[in-house]
């Protein structure tokens, strides 16, 4: 038996192919989120960066799990389902929240405090079955605790408000940034909060700053003080992160969970690995 796997974030998308536990195909796509996304966009990306890449296979395919940004409602997960159908010709299509595939990649079959830390951020209470609480995540514009799309946005509020120290205000207008570039990515281009998380590469490159190691704390407080701590008796549960942020930055998150009074536990990048295991063995 043959099935999809694919995970969808904001920035990119991970499809594995796998023939019973076997990767048969690895392919990456842009990510996909149907609240910025037409199902036009969507069908074009399949067609043209997907299909190709296992046209061969595609009439062994007997199942699609999809994970991804932006499937919280059931009409985007219905945009999402009709467009895997219709271009893949996939009868049997399971979409799915991206907080999904990180609890179950995380935790597995335990209770623990899942969350996504990369371009955005998001959490939940699982108890190694069911997602129980979740504390909503309203995107770029006013969460994305911790995110790489708050990370730019901070920074990037004290570059334009005149609190970056000189050296790191110089070095960020070196590499290529202004105000004008600023304003025009984030609100003339499409994906601004992806804009945003890229500057979060900057940031990381300035990480001994004290002033750029202040910023940060300040993000990743917020995650803690406005996501996990909302949950019922979340001090019981080991915190666990997936994504480029929460993997990059692991050990001052550790440091800032200690501070709040909790442990973190894994700590992964991508939860392709943690996915393939919890459906080949289901």
């Amino acid at each position: 038996m043959y099935q999809i796997i694919a995970d969808s974030g904001s920035t990119k998308t991970d499809w594995i192919l796998l023939e019973e536990n076997k990767i048969v195909k690895h392919i990456k796509t842009i990510g996909f989120n149907p609240y910025f996304q037409t199902k036009d966009q969507i069908n074009i990306e399949i067609l043209n960066h997907l299909k190709p890449h296992i046209t061969e296979y595609i009439h062994k395919v007997s199942e699609i799990n999809y994970y991804g940004t932006g499937c919280s409602t059931e009409e985007n997960c219905k945009l999402v389902e009709d467009c895997l159908s219709l271009t893949l010709d996939v009868t049997r299509v399971n979409v799915s929240h991206d907080l999904l595939a990180a609890a179950r990649a995380l935790c597995k079959r335990e209770w623990g405090i899942a969350s996504i830390l990369g371009t955005g951020s998001n959490s939940c209470l699982y108890d190694g079955v069911n997602i129980l609480e979740n504390v909503p995540s309203t995107g770029y514009l006013w969460s994305d605790y911790g995110g790489g799309s708050q990370i730019g946005k901070f920074f990037i509020r004290d570059y334009f408000e005149g609190r970056l120290p000189f050296e790191i205000s110089n070095a960020f207008e070196n590499a290529g940034y202004n105000r004008e570039v600023i304003l025009n990515n984030v609100y003339k281009k499409s994906v601004p909060g992806k804009y945003l998380a890229s500057v979060s590469h900057f940031v990381s490159q300035h990480i001994q700053h004290p002033f750029v190691l202040k910023v940060l704390e300040e993000c990743f407080d917020s995650f803690f003080e406005q996501q996990i701590n909302k949950y019922s008796n979340s001090k019981k549960y080991k915190v666990h992160t997936v994504g480029s942020i929460g993997y990059h930055y692991k050990d001052l998150i550790a440091t800032v969970a200690k501070k709040h009074g909790y442990q973190m536990g894994n700590v992964i990048q991508s939860p392709m690995e943690g996915l393939i295991q919890y459906h080949t063995q289901s």
